[in-house]
Formats: C-alpha cells, structure tokens, sequence
C-alpha cells in the first residue's frame, strides 16, 4: 500500500539535499553526487540512474526525471511553454511510463535534471508532470516547475490553504516553467563556452570556475546574440564586467585594446596589471576552430567600443 506521509518524507529529504548540493557546487550539479544521493533512515538514496525516469528503491513511484545532454531523446518545451518530456520507449504500459502517470494521479513532486553537458546537470524542482500525451508518433508527458513554497497541496486540486485553484495554479507553473527554461539555456550557454575555453578566463587565464562567466559578444537580447559559443568568451568576473563597461575591446583578429583614457590612468596594482596590462595582447583561444569567436561579430562588437569610447570622449 503506497505510503503517503513516508513519500513525503523521502522527497522533502531530496529538495532539501539538492538546496544543499547547489550551495556547494552552484546552478550545475556533477551527475557523480546525484548518482551517490542521500541517506534516509540509513538507506542510501541515489537521484539518477541508468534511465531517465528513476525509482530508488525506498519508493513507490518516480523520484526523479533526466534529460541527457547527448539523447536519446529529444524533450524540449512546448508552444504552452511547458516541457515535454518523452516517454520510455514507445510503450504506454511501460513500468517507468506507469510511474510518472502515477506521480500525476498522486500529485507527487519531482525533480528534474536537464543536462548541458557530459556528466552535469541544472536541476529544477519541484516539477509536476500535468499531462500525458500518447500519440504514437512522439508520446510524452507534460511538465510543469513549481517554486518551493507550493509543495503543500491537497488532494482537490487546491494548495493548502488557498482559494487560488487549477486555474491559477497553473498560470503560476506556467510562468515559473518560463523562468527556468530561460535559465537553463544560461546555464547551457555558460557550460559550452567554459568547456571550449578549457575552463579559464581568455584574458588572464585563471582557471577558478565560480569567478568565470561565458560573456555574450552580441547581447542575447539582440537578433543576432545567439547562445552558441561563436558568440561567446570565457572571462573572468573582472574582464567581463570590463568588457561589458566598454573599458576594453576585442578586435576581429583577436588582440584586446584597452580604452585610452584607461591606459592613462595611474589607479595601482589592479589596474595595472588586470586591465592595462591586458593591452595588445592576443586571447587565449578555444583547440577547435569552430569554436573560436565569430570574427564578424566581433567587428560588430568593436564598432561599439569605438563608439562608445568616442561618444564618452576618450
């Protein structure tokens, strides 16, 4: 018989284990600490397994569901704006499929692994799966994120304790479901370009991964600001919040140049060495050619900082 109150226990056990895995390592979680899990009452329990609808054993029903960076399947979201997540295999009956109808029937809260590269993974929790969608063609289930204070719901269809009801519950995982797919394209954005740039910062080449972002040449709020790593470049926290200010630029042939008004400037060490040392020298670039910055939108890029530079009067 499916205990109810022990399911709870499990699954806010595992949130409240992921809170604490992403104030250790940050958004992206290595698959090796989901695979080891957490202990219950003495029982190890893992996040992950082998296939992407996972059952630990201490439970009746799905804990969690996968998406790998390289396949097998193609889960991507929606025009509702929800993800869609496929079935295992092709078969309705199938034990996994089964499980995560039943996670819907029961309303059970999941967590949600989308991974952005080998062996890492953003994790979204609580997610719901709200739908079920048989077509034989591409059958899937849909999924909706919910935030963390809405755990509490109660069989009826109402959070505890609200008048809010399906409708608005749904309006609030809609928008919420919007909020993380942006993030997790951030996130993937970030993790391809810091791999093509083998984790280190082009300009001065520290390697920490909490100080390094992926910087957009093209903003992504431009048509042409895509999320691919042609238009990105590893920086530094320091160096990335320089290139945005316009204190250096990057030509198309790869050579940084730093403001004039900054070279003159006599400000101590930091400057010196961080910012106007960085003055005609060439970045590191990605091993793979086509991974090296777009050239042509570099030139779009260094066309801002002369402007700006003109424009500021330097």
């Amino acid at each position: 018989m499916f205990d109810r109150t022990q399911d709870a226990r499990v699954r806010a056990t595992a949130f409240d284990w992921l809170s604490d895995q992403v104030m250790r390592y940050g958004d992206v979680l290595p698959r090796e600490a989901l695979a080891q899990g957490f202990f219950f009452e003495d029982m190890r329990v893992p996040l992950v397994g082998p296939q992407g609808i996972f059952k630990p054993r201490i439970l009746d029903f799905p804990l969690s569901i996968t998406t790998a960076p390289d396949g097998p399947y193609n889960d991507a979201f929606s025009t509702d704006g929800l993800l869609r997540y496929r079935y295992r295999g092709v078969d309705p009956d199938h034990r996994d499929n089964r499980g995560l109808r039943a996670a819907m029937a029961n309303r059970l809260p999941l967590a949600y692994f989308h991974g952005i590269a080998r062996g890492r993974y953003v994790a979204a929790w609580p997610v719901f799966i709200v739908g079920d969608y048989p077509d034989p063609l591409a059958p899937a289930f849909s999924v909706a994120v919910d935030d963390k204070s809405h755990l509490g719901v109660n069989t009826a269809g109402t959070e505890a304790g609200s008048s809010v009801g399906e409708e608005g519950e749904a309006a609030r995982r809609g928008y919420i479901t919007s909020t993380v797919r942006v993030r997790l394209h951030q996130r993937a954005f970030r993790e391809r370009v810091l791999e093509a740039y083998r984790r280190q910062c082009a300009f001065c080449r520290l390697r920490h991964d909490e100080l390094l972002d992926a910087a957009h040449i093209i903003p992504d709020r431009e048509p042409e600001g895509e999320p691919i790593v042609r238009n990105g470049v590893a920086l530094c926290n320091l160096h990335h919040a320089a290139f945005d200010k316009f204190f250096v630029g990057l030509r198309p042939d790869y050579i940084i140049e730093v403001r004039q008004d900054i070279l003159r400037e006599g400000d101590g060490p930091t400057l010196k060495h961080a910012i106007q040392g960085m003055h005609g020298l060439r970045i590191q670039l990605p091993r793979r050619a086509e991974h090296h910055p777009d050239p042509a939108l570099l030139a779009q890029r260094y066309e801002l900082f002369r402007a700006a530079t003109k424009t500021s009067g330097f």
